[in-house]
């Protein structure tokens, strides 16, 4: 695979996962745990690395998160872990995930890219579910600034390109 094309989907998608490294790092203890808010902040987080560590793997089959994670996540009915992580616990799993994104994308070969994957919701070749998890990833860091800022009155800023 061409090597400036794996150097700027990682420059975005580095990019994407910093900006939800900045949101773990600043939020305030009491809003981590916060069980009033409608969408709990540890809990977005924690889903956004989830989703991200199996959509790397590229199937559904054969996935298992690192301890202390376990597939709760997948589960249907929806229903939240057994308690919530803390915020070292994420970061972490965000650097696990972020090396692994890293790898991942450094490795790809216009073989690998292709590789069919399917998951419950559909089937998608590889780079595509490189870029699905990045909106996703995207999706959730912005979400937490947004929950930052309506909280705080202060929310990281953008990031344009991943840092090293």
């Amino acid at each position: 695979m061409d090597a400036t094309l794996k150097s700027s989907i990682w420059s975005q998608f580095g990019a994407a996962i910093d900006m939800l490294d900045n949101a773990i790092v600043a939020c305030p203890d009491a809003l981590w745990g916060d069980h009033i808010q409608p969408q709990e902040y540890w809990y977005v987080a924690y889903h956004a690395l989830f989703w991200l560590d199996l959509y790397l793997f590229g199937a559904e089959e054969g996935f298992e998160p690192p301890a202390p994670f376990a597939l709760t996540e997948m589960d249907m009915p929806f229903v939240l872990p057994d308690r919530v992580y803390t915020q070292g616990e994420l970061q972490t799993y965000l650097k696990y995930c972020r090396d692994k994104c890293r790898n991942t994308i450094d490795a790809l070969t216009d073989e690998t890219a292709l590789r069919h994957c399917k998951f419950s919701w559909g089937e998608v070749n590889f780079v595509e579910l490189l870029l699905y998890s990045m909106r996703h990833v995207q999706e959730h860091a912005s979400q937490l600034c947004l929950i930052l800022g309506q909280q705080t009155e202060s929310a990281p800023g953008w990031v344009g390109r991943a840092g090293k």
